[in-house]
């Protein structure tokens, strides 16, 4: 899938599935992700130290066995989501944005893609319009890229109705750490106060036909936002389904060589 097939699929009412890399450089784990069937992939550079050059082959090494590769830029300044996009990215995710100021940058910067400068402020602000000639070139050229926007903070669900005034989203990203650390109950992900919240995000965004969801490292947790409408799902990183993986067989190994002493007593 690249960018214009999951924007099609998100806007379409669709379920996507993706997941995140963080540690990943090489861009041979490609193939790997490519015959696990995601839909999309979000490479990490606000966490990570992921230099722009190692997610460029990623991007273009995701994007070659049918993945979308996305970019998580480090934050909401809009020249990151263009570095982003100018990197071969398909889309970015652009985390913990608060206010619709901000986003309505991202998004021109976006979608007014390489118009920059005082031209670029006068459009995004609405005091000048282009020609009939540039604006079709523009929208042609930024048609197919995504725009995720992180809302992980109690001041992004008060500012949620704005936000999603604003034109060009295409889904909502749920940190669930730094929401519910403003929240007050830090990685409880069971507290009601929590689930409320995240409730909410996911109805007003379903309200405004964008798809929404949470970063999810259990499978029991992805289930339950599913059935409460979640249609944006990212399970689980490169390293913990790495750890999970090792972990789930060696101790499982562990304890039948345990059982064996047992036996042998």
């Amino acid at each position: 899938m690249d960018g214009k097939g999951l924007r099609k699929a998100m806007h379409g009412g669709e379920r996507v599935y993706g997941t995140m890399t963080s540690f990943v450089r090489n861009p041979r784990w490609a193939g790997i992700y490519g015959r696990l069937g995601f839909d999309y992939v979000i490479v990490d550079t606000e966490h990570s130290p992921t230099n722009r050059s190692e997610a460029a082959d990623l991007a273009a090494a995701f994007a070659g066995v049918g993945i979308c590769p996305i970019l998580r830029v480090p934050n909401t300044h809009p020249h990151e989501t263009i570095e982003g996009l100018d990197a071969g990215f398909h889309g970015v995710l652009v985390p913990y944005c608060e206010e619709a100021e901000e986003v309505r940058a991202v998004v021109a910067a976006a979608r007014l893609r390489p118009l920059k400068g005082a031209q670029h402020d006068r459009i995004r602000d609405g005091k000048e319009t282009l020609n009939e000639g540039t604006k079709a070139y523009l929208e042609r050229r930024n048609a197919d890229s995504v725009i995720i926007i992180g809302i992980e903070s109690q001041a992004a669900i008060d500012n949620l109705e704005k936000i999603l005034e604003v034109d060009g989203i295409d889904a909502i990203f749920i940190g669930p750490n730094d929401l519910s650390i403003t929240l007050g109950i830090p990685d409880d992900y069971t507290n009601p106060k929590y689930i409320e919240a995240h409730q909410y995000i996911i109805e007003t965004a379903n309200k405004h036909g964008l798809p929404a969801g949470g970063h999810m490292f259990r499978q029991d947790l992805v289930e339950f936002w599913m059935n409460k409408g979640s249609r944006f799902l990212l399970y689980n990183s490169d390293a913990a389904a790495l750890s999970e993986g090792y972990r789930s067989a060696l101790n499982k190994f562990r304890g039948a060589d345990v059982k064996e002493m047992e036996q042998t007593l």
